[in-house]
């Protein structure tokens, strides 16, 4: 493929999903004027993310949103040629998910419905059970939604599911139990970025990586979008305060130019990890 123009976003994005609506599509407008291929968006874009993860309000939990609803749509209509990954929570059969659509003007892609949850975050969604990479116009990819991140298999199955950008959306926030003096110090800032590079560097993809930044109750978000290469490379990014991240890149040309020394998925011992294979859940 050719190479393509990646922006991942930093910004805030709160309770009202109309508002939200409004100024993602000015933000698809402005990044189709700089010639944007792939968009990744924060988690919980559309409605925010939830204000407390040790105990979440119940009276104060995001909207709920049908991913065949009226704010997806608004969304598609406005993407046109445009690969754009977003973030919502997802009403299905009575359970809300934290979840995140990959979409173009042609519809929904692929989806996901976060996996790990941190906390208190149980109390306000359910969660979801599987990484699966879907295809798109600018390549295989798969998503994860912020403390998906921090386990390695998570990005593993997507990478060997043939995805080769991973975008990881996030409503990231500093540390609650020890708060810094200035975000960058902050211990989850830290490993926010340390979290980008592993991914990308241990499975030789690109990761797309999104953060809300702001207040949303008594959390405060990092921010720190970036654009990750297949060596754990940081190629563009964003700090603290909202902005947009962007890299042109040759994704296939750079993946297979990091893996033609050392091939990292190619050369697993498998027969090494039995503990892998046999684990169980809850185990």
């Amino acid at each position: 493929m050719a190479p393509i123009k990646i922006g991942a976003l930093a910004a805030h994005f709160g309770r009202d999903v109309d508002r939200a609506v409004l100024k993602i599509t000015t933000i698809i407008s402005s990044a189709a004027r700089e010639g944007i291929d792939l968009l990744v968006l924060p988690d919980a874009s559309l409605g925010g993310y939830i204000n407390s993860l040790s105990n979440p309000d119940p009276a104060e939990l995001p909207p709920t949103l049908d991913p065949d609803g009226p704010e997806l749509a608004a969304i598609i209509a406005a993407a046109g040629n445009m690969t754009i990954c977003i973030g919502y929570t997802e009403l299905s059969k009575g359970l809300r998910y934290n979840a995140a659509a990959c979409l173009t003007g042609d519809g929904i892609l692929g989806s996901h419905r976060k996996v790990h949850q941190p906390l208190g975050e149980s109390l306000a969604y359910a969660a979801g059970d599987h990484f699966e990479a879907f295809d798109t116009p600018v390549g295989r990819m798969g998503m994860l939604i912020d403390y998906d991140k921090t386990f390695p298999e998570s990005a593993r199955t997507l990478a060997l599911d043939g995805a080769r950008i991973i975008a990881a959306l996030s409503a990231w926030p500093a540390s609650v139990t020890d708060r810094a003096s200035s975000l960058p110090n902050d211990r989850q800032s830290r490993l926010f970025d340390l979290y980008d590079a592993a991914r990308a560097a241990e499975n030789q993809v690109v990761l797309v990586s999104s953060n809300q930044t702001g207040v949303m109750g008594s959390l405060r978000f990092l921010g720190q979008a970036k654009i990750v290469g297949p060596g754990g490379d940081v190629l563009a990014r964003t700090w603290s305060k909202g902005g947009l991240a962007v890299h042109e890149i040759d994704v296939d040309a750079e993946v297979d130019r990091a893996r033609r020394g050392l091939h990292h998925l190619a050369e697993r011992r498998v027969d090494a990890y039995p503990n892998l294979l046999q684990e169980k859940s809850g185990q």
